[in-house]
């Protein structure tokens, strides 16, 4: 098969190397990596097999390079390309470039040994740093907005630098965490607060991602088991968790994703909070922190082992608070195991 790639992290995933200005072309079996020369060193030494042709116009490049080759077709994802450089592209005579939507994210959705213990260790780290996080809160966290509280979150979660994170993480109090991606504001944190962080990192490019929900007091952690003061915020959590664990246990290979949905969104409706669960039941992680499958209502996708996702239901009442319960699970001999 013919194809071309723009994406970094599809890119990545093919040769082991990408950066913010580059292509990858697979044609009649051979590979290329265009990029420009501010990334001579690094692309020559990080890719794995194939040839690198540096050019400041790469573009004109691949061009030049198709034209070489004069395929009858090369498949791309419309979802990498700008209008302007599908235009140039597409302006081969005799090449016909066919469509095919989340192309890189198809041949991804199953991941191998090795990414696997990649992604674990990331989500060790992420687990590790939410420990610290825990602890900061308990100790230093008094009187801080979320504003500081998540510049400091992304302190730990990067290990003061060492990791990328997997995106912008949500550290969300009281009724701002009923905003599934809730953004920063000036509430002050205190003791006895609803406290949500939904975070996670990097670990050579695979991503981590997890949401816990705490009461704040001078002694806590993130662990799963969690008591409240108020019996609402205490129903709700009862029955998020419930439904987390329930998707987790119930979830086999051969099943719809939309059926795995079904095992916690049927858990939250049938404790009447069927309208507050606003978003799907997770969502596969890899390269990207969003990729296939897709656990949603309406998800066809078969779940097959070596598929890594979150199961993170959430009950959120607006003006009130929010409560979201993830982690990520990889499917192994036909059954979810918690990573």
């Amino acid at each position: 098969m013919n194809y071309i790639l723009k994406n970094e992290n599809a890119i990545y995933y093919e040769c082991g190397y990408s950066n913010d200005n580059c292509i990858f072309l697979s044609i009649e079996g051979d590979r290329y990596l265009f990029t420009d020369g501010r990334y001579t060193i690094e692309a020559r030494e990080g890719l794995k097999k194939g040839e690198v042709v540096i050019d400041r116009d790469i573009i004109s490049q691949v061009v030049e390079m198709i034209k070489k080759y004069h395929p009858k077709t090369i498949t791309f994802d419309p979802k990498e390309w700008s209008v302007y450089a599908f235009h140039k592209l597409s302006q081969i005579d005799g090449v016909k470039f066919e469509p095919q939507e989340d192309f890189s994210h198809k041949r991804r959705m199953i991941k191998s040994a090795e990414e696997i213990k990649l992604i674990k260790r990331a989500a060790t780290l992420g687990m590790d740093a939410f420990d610290k996080f825990s602890d900061f809160i308990m100790n230093e966290g008094a009187g801080l907005d979320e504003y500081r509280l998540k510049h400091k979150a992304k302190s730990i979660l990067s290990y003061d630098g060492l990791y990328e994170l997997s995106f912008d993480p949500i550290v969300a109090l009281g009724a701002n965490a009923a905003k599934p991606h809730a953004m920063p504001t000036d509430h002050l944190l205190s003791e006895g607060e609803l406290l949500l962080i939904d975070a996670g990192l990097k670990y050579q490019g695979y991503c981590s991602d997890r949401t816990r929900v705490v009461q704040v007091a001078s002694q806590m952690d993130f662990a799963l088991d969690q008591n409240f003061s108020s019996p609402t915020f205490q129903k709700a959590y009862d029955t998020v968790l419930k439904a987390h664990d329930t998707a987790i246990q119930g979830a086999r290979s051969g099943m719809k994703a939309k059926e795995v949905d079904a095992l916690a969104r049927d858990i939250i409706t049938h404790a009447g909070f069927g309208e507050y669960f606003v978003h799907g039941t997770g969502h596969g992680v890899g390269l990207d922190i969003h990729e296939m499958p897709y656990i949603s209502q309406k998800s066809e996708a078969i779940i097959e082992d070596g598929m890594v996702f979150t199961i993170e239901p959430g009950i959120y009442i607006p003006d009130e608070f929010g409560i979201r319960i993830e982690d990520m699970v990889v499917m192994k001999n036909g059954r979810a195991d918690i990573l």
